[in-house]
């Protein structure tokens, strides 16, 4: 019989240490803990789901989902002084009437309605409205509609934003230095409000990040980033197997992440899975839609063929029960733990493509059931609006680190389609799995968070090669610019997730509305 200390670095040398990646006969400690128990430590199991009920569910509605959009009030802040003689009558500033307020107003909504039209991602602005004391904003009827308040500080006084501010809600601040007739506020919002006549930061829920001067597309990156924390807090996702958490304690990461991210976790397990998977198998009709999908997809511009067609096939089909799964339960993300053995046999088939192919359709969809990361593929996925790629980083050198995974998606721009060779998946050389070929020269966003679900660490890279290394399938070399050294001794966890584009602001000033520290490493 093989030591203790034999057994568990036989399970560390694996990218999935759960113990049961090459095999389903054996349970561990912790595969049961997160299986058989899942439902009752992690919280609700989905129960119940029939194949009749999945396939109708997932034949309905639309073909993926949508981002909820981010619903802003805009507010401008001014006063209407009176002249008095021989006295300071009136503060800086150049709306000082009336008229001056209703003027700003309508340009403010001119440059909103741009700004609309401009926006990446789902956003409603409110009609604008104005306030030059707290009692006047407290008679604004749509306050409590709005998810960011949008502060236009011409004028008045602390008042309207202790009164904003204690609502619990997100709030930037505006300020015109040569945009517009200059604002009040672009002197004082530091030493009045955000500093209170001291040297440091003396309120919460809103800093010097908050800030705006001048610049519309400031305000764009903000609303952005703001509308990914939306559509992230609260996310309901389908745990097939249980929730886990890389090489951690299966009864503290998902905990973590309910408390920071306020997850609903549903949990499928992989008796009433395989039922389904039966089911489907079994529905003529289900086969050959499948069948019919993979035909095509097979037929597709870039797709090379390199496995047996009936993986593709049942891949198809395991997606179209993910599919329904997530639509009956009113969600849009999934994860799968076991994914490196125990699915394999019910499916006739691994999961890399099906979850490819979920990300490709606009759902979150991630391998290894991993909470230690999969918060960030959401939160990076609903700021972008683009899918994500969940991968295995490798140790930094000479400016460069190698990422790979088996289930990347191929749609990374949340448009095109790269060119793909669909192999097996590598460890098991079974099943189908994507090669994704990655384009060179492409800027990355890349995400490395850690353990205990305090600090995330983030680079932008740029794409050089997209090697064929006996590694993980889609696989990417990355050169980035700061010092290997440093991101070897800073990035923490283990999986990364990795998307097209540079949103590491938007990320970092995401994380700091839930409590968690950004670093940046890039130079």
């Amino acid at each position: 019989m093989a030591s203790e200390d034999t057994a568990r670095d036989a399970i560390r040398m694996t990218c999935c240490p759960c113990g049961h990646e090459h095999g389903h006969d054996g349970i561990s400690r912790r595969t049961f803990l997160q299986g058989v128990g899942g439902a009752t430590v992690f919280g609700a199991a989905l129960t119940g789901l029939t194949w009749s009920s999945v396939a109708m569910a997932e034949a309905e509605g639309p073909a993926g989902p949508v981002r909820r959009p981010l619903v802003v009030k805009p507010i401008l802040m001014y006063d209407t002084p009176q002249r008095r003689p021989q006295t300071s009558w009136r503060n800086w500033g150049g709306i000082e009437t009336q008229e001056d307020a209703e003027k700003e107003l309508r340009a403010i909504k001119t440059e909103l309605a741009v700004l609309e039209k401009k926006a990446d991602f789902p956003v409603e602005f409110l009609a604008p409205a104005g306030a030059r004391n707290a009692d006047e904003l407290k008679k604004i009827s749509d306050l409590d509609q709005a998810d960011t308040y949008q502060v236009y500080a011409a004028g008045g006084w602390m008042g309207i934003f202790d009164e904003l501010n204690k609502r619990g809600k997100n709030m930037i601040i505006f300020c015109r230095h040569k945009s517009g007739p200059v604002y009040l506020w672009y002197e004082i919002i530091s030493p009045r409000y955000l500093r209170q006549h001291t040297d440091t930061l003396a309120v919460t829920g809103v800093d010097d990040n908050d800030v705006v001067i001048d610049s519309q597309d400031e305000i764009l990156w903000r609303l952005r980033a703001l509308c990914g924390v939306k559509n992230t807090l609260g996310t309901r996702i389908i745990a097939i197997g249980g929730p886990g958490a890389w090489a951690q304690p299966a009864d503290v990461v998902p905990n973590l992440v309910r408390q920071v991210w306020k997850f609903d976790i549903q949990t499928v397990s992989y008796e009433d899975l395989g039922k389904l998977i039966k089911e489907a198998f079994a529905d003529s009709a289900a086969v050959d839609r499948a069948r019919a999908r993979a035909k095509d997809y097979m037929k597709g511009r870039g797709v090379k063929l390199e496995t047996k067609p009936e993986y593709v096939e049942n891949a198809f089909l395991l997606e179209q029960v993910f599919r329904g799964i997530m639509k009956k339960a009113d969600c849009q993300a999934l994860t799968i733990n076991s994914c490196m053995g125990t699915i394999m046999p019910m499916s006739n088939t691994t999961a890399c493509l099906t979850l490819s192919l979920l990300n490709d359709s606009r759902y979150l969809a991630f391998c290894e059931s991993d909470f230690v990361v999969i918060p960030s593929g959401v939160l990076l996925g609903n700021i972008s609006g683009m899918p994500v790629f969940l991968n295995d980083p490798t140790y930094p050198h000479d400016g460069i680190i190698t990422l790979a995974h088996c289930t990347a998606p191929r749609k990374m721009n949340g448009k095109d389609l790269e060119p793909a060779r669909i192999m097996t998946h590598f460890e098991s050389d079974y099943g189908a799995a994507p090669k994704v070929e990655f384009r060179k020269g492409q800027m990355t966003t890349n995400i490395a968070p850690d353990f205990a679900s305090k600090r995330w660490v983030g680079l932008r890279a740029e794409i050089v090669d997209a090697p064929f290394l006996p590694i993980c399938r889609s696989q990417i070399d990355v050169r980035f610019t700061c010092d290997s050294l440093k991101l070897a001794e800073r990035m923490p966890g283990f999986h990364w997730m990795t998307g097209y584009g540079d949103y590491l602001r938007e990320l970092a000033y995401a994380c700091k509305k839930v409590g968690i520290e950004f670093e940046n490493l890039t130079t």
